[in-house]
């Protein structure tokens, strides 16, 4: 009876209880350490006058609502299905022939297609939001891989830098995330579900300013401002531009 319950509370708490997921193979990251937002309130120097596009990987997997993946009518992925989840349209991302995914879950995968192998999960959720048994911690914003980084943000009031080799965090900021962000080089740009940009500094995690946005919708970087929604903001102050 007892091993029972302890293997519901497992599964209740998407297995965070062990670093072996007992539905999903492979090793588990931990949770990140729940920590305060470091403002530093600082200017941001050296910004480019414009972001290099740069064309990505193309990827030939799908995804569906109960975290399977797909490569045409064949599985390569097939995840644990939530009851709680919000309507979206998430895809896999490829880099180096790996495929990265989000889940409704609040976990980001790493994936050999080739042999269906699990190189690694993460979790992209704070503890808390585990708590009350009915979170909504989907992974809804396009993944965004960097060299031997990826940047990933969730429902679940998560954005993390992870270690693309080995799904180790570098950084995590308590934030949600539901919209698309922009990553340059040093400094990513994120709105977050609480209605505000954010600065942060690719190397730390470190936030140089926050700013108050009218709506949630993709941050654009052009001339040194960003663009949210109708909003235009100064990208090295974080100041709005009337």
């Amino acid at each position: 009876m007892r091993k029972n319950v302890a293997f519901i509370a497992c599964l209740i708490g998407l297995c965070a209880c062990s670093e072996h997921d007992p539905i999903l193979p492979g090793t588990r990251t931990a949770i990140f350490n729940e920590s305060d937002i470091n403002v530093l309130n600082e200017n941001i120097q050296n910004l480019p006058e414009n972001l290099s596009v740069e064309t990505p990987e193309q990827c030939p997997y799908t995804q569906d609502s109960t975290n399977v993946i797909w490569a045409g009518d064949k599985k390569i992925f097939s995840g644990f299905p939530t009851n709680n989840s919000v309507k979206s349209s998430q895809q896999p991302v490829c880099d180096k022939g790996y495929v990265y995914a989000g889940l409704t879950t609040g976990e980001l995968v790493k994936i050999n297609p080739k042999t269906k192998k699990i190189l690694w999960i993460s979790d992209i959720y704070r503890t808390s939001n585990m708590t009350g048994g009915a979170s909504i911690v989907d992974i809804i914003a396009p993944i965004v891989v960097q060299g031997n980084d990826v940047y990933v943000g969730g429902l679940g009031d998560a954005f993390c830098k992870i270690n693309a080799y080995s799904g180790d965090k570098r950084w995590c900021l308590p934030i949600g995330v539901a919209v698309p962000f922009t990553v340059t080089d040093n400094v990513s740009f994120v709105v977050s579900t609480d209605n505000h940009l954010y600065a942060i500094r690719n190397k730390d995690g470190a936030v140089y300013w926050r700013t108050e946005v009218s709506k949630q919708s993709k941050p654009v970087y052009k001339d040194k401002v960003i663009t949210v929604h109708k909003q235009k903001i100064n990208a090295e102050n974080g100041n709005i531009i009337k």
